[in-house]
């Protein structure tokens, strides 16, 4: 009976398995798979329809993949590390995303609170990038000189 039980946690705590390294820059995910797969990994196919709204990822269907957790960096680049999500349950799913620093919400239309924006990203590469950077009017323009203002000295 030991031997099932240790089987079932190495298992357990190999589907967590992700390496440190590998994980550098992580800042949003998807989910790949094909319709058909999911069809047979019940607990898989839960978590896509019922949790994917629930974090911050989206589903992108791929035919004859096997479903799959693909990290990315704030460019939508990939990273090194690809996580199989056909052996884990629905909660095992949730668990990892929660350690690797996924926001889920209660309800889908709930708001992200503002220290999770970027979840799992500690924050944005962007941040002190102005959305949108305002062109000078022409009514700015035509009251500005190129030459310095002096100022009035007083004696």
């Amino acid at each position: 009976m030991w031997l099932v039980v240790l089987v079932g946690l190495f298992q357990f705590g190999s589907a967590y398995d992700a390496d440190p390294k590998k994980l550098e820059g992580l800042a949003k995910a998807k989910v790949q798979s094909c319709g058909g797969q999911l069809n047979r990994l019940r607990e898989v196919k839960a978590f896509v329809v019922q949790d994917i709204p629930l974090h911050n990822l989206v589903m992108k269907h791929i035919p004859g993949a096997d479903p799959e957790l693909v990290l990315l960096n704030h460019y939508y680049e990939e990273l090194d590390q690809r996580i199989a999500l056909s052996d884990m349950t629905r909660s095992e799913i949730n668990e990892l995303l929660g350690k690797l620093g996924f926001y889920k919400k209660a309800q889908p239309d709930d708001e992200v609170p503002e220290e999770f924006r970027f979840a799992p990203a500690k924050d944005s590469p962007f941040r002190d990038e102005p959305a949108f950077k305002p062109s000078p009017s022409p009514a700015d323009t035509e009251n500005t000189s190129p030459e310095p203002e002096v100022e009035a000295q007083h004696t």
